[in-house]
């Protein structure tokens, strides 16, 4: 049995590790790729580097102890010195190239087709304030070794500044490729690491007087399974056999059950152009917004789906895009994209975020389409449907109008 002072050192050198990880992450990943790296084999090269780092002792690293300031039990976080621990990592990792340059060890794709298109502008407003992530290569950066893909999406939609979506949007994959349950039960890593993420922004609001905040919404597949999680009125959608299906419902401050709950913790929802919290946010959970908990949650939602195959894409986006574009609308846009391009997907989000400034929205818009099936094969089964439907009598209660969609694949 460990001693106080053995099981508190324990606790440090995992807290450091910990740290060492998601430093290396965020800085080192964005590194490689702008250099030319395929996603693959940077995250193969960090990984392999983090592994030759944490064969040292990481404590000689530790720069110092912050107590946080609240209610109830003191909590302490440890501080590296990260300038002098990025040396070490970067010479570990210039080291692992020289070595893989002689003999480049079997890099592992992913067995299931992923197709990614992704667009993002920031419209009308000001400032760009949403953030997304893309991150198929889940499992080679966090040394998942099984026979299991993960692959990991999510879109963040900020609100007051950018600190929270960039917070966010750095922090919260490696909080959960870190989670103890990654392998044993995903979904679980996945919903809980939104909250280790709220309380890691929150304490760093505290310290720098930060205000912002930001909805969420992730989705990590692992295997033939679909895992989401989502803070707010960012939104996951999936198409399954040109059939729009609804994944969840958003956090809006109307929703009955999110009413009841900010009137129970002594808040307020009014009307204000839109219903709003305590008379200011829109949304009634996201990450951050220090001024405003509990009324905002930081307690994320999710459910889990079986993936048979059938499946067409998933849509990540933000309420920029729900907000002007219907998901039956999306069908229609994406497969009328198809049509124009011959089986094309790589553009598909540019389709739709042109759509929804069409139509109105003067919000930044974000959007992340992921393919589960190759675009090509979607629009033969269109193709395939619509000759079956027009051989038939009720030809004209198709959605899709057989003879444009003939002439659109043969141009």
């Amino acid at each position: 049995m460990l001693s106080n002072s053995e099981l508190r050192s324990a606790v440090i050198n995992s807290e450091v590790v910990a740290q060492f990880k998601l430093m290396v992450v965020c800085l080192f990943l964005p590194f490689l790729t702008s250099r030319g790296f395929s996603p693959l084999l940077a995250a193969s090269l960090i990984h392999a580097a983090v592994d030759e780092v944490l064969r040292t002792d990481l404590t000689e690293f530790k720069k110092q102890s912050v107590e946080t300031e609240g209610e109830g039990d003191e909590e302490r976080f440890t501080l590296l010195d990260g300038e002098s621990l990025q040396r070490c990592f970067f010479n570990k990792l210039r080291d692992v190239c020289f070595e893989w340059q002689k003999q480049l060890p079997p890099l592992r794709p992913l067995k299931r087709f992923l197709l990614v298109s992704i667009h993002a502008i920031r419209n009308i407003r000001r400032k760009m304030e949403d953030r997304h992530v893309l991150l198929p290569e889940f499992n080679q950066l966090f040394g998942l070794s099984d026979d299991i893909d993960r692959a990991y999406f999510a879109v963040f939609d900020g609100h007051g500044g950018v600190d929270a979506a960039n917070y966010s949007a750095t922090h919260l994959h490696v909080n959960v490729g870190l989670h103890e349950e990654i392998v044993k039960n995903p979904a679980k890593a996945l919903k809980c690491s939104f909250q280790k993420t709220d309380e890691m922004f929150l304490f760093k609001a505290k310290r720098e007087r930060l205000r912002s905040g930001t909805t969420g919404v992730s989705a990590l597949i692992v295997g033939n399974k679909l895992h989401i999680a989502w803070l707010g009125d960012s939104q996951v959608m999936l198409v399954q056999q040109g059939n729009a299906v609804t994944l969840m419902e958003p956090h809006k401050p109307e929703r009955e059950d999110e009413r009841a709950r900010i009137e129970a913790l002594g808040g307020c929802v009014t009307y204000m152009d839109c219903w709003r919290v305590n008379g200011t946010l829109a949304v009634s959970r996201a990450i951050g917004d220090v001024c405003q908990k509990p009324y905002i949650s930081g307690d994320a939602d999710g459910d889990s789906f079986e993936l048979t195959g059938s499946e067409d894409y998933l849509l990540l986006a933000c309420d920029g895009f729900f907000d002007a574009i219907k998901p039956y609308e999306v069908v229609d846009l994406v497969l009328d994209h198809l049509m124009q391009t011959k089986g094309v997907g790589l553009k598909a989000a540019e389709r739709l975020v042109a759509a929804a400034k069409e139509n109105g929205s003067n919000d930044n818009i974000t959007v992340l389409v992921v393919f589960l099936r190759d675009p090509q094969d979607i629009l033969a089964d269109c193709l395939r449907d619509t000759k079956s439907l027009g051989a038939g009598d009720d030809a004209q209660g198709s959605p899709f109008n057989f003879l444009s969609c003939e002439a659109a694949a043969t141009q």
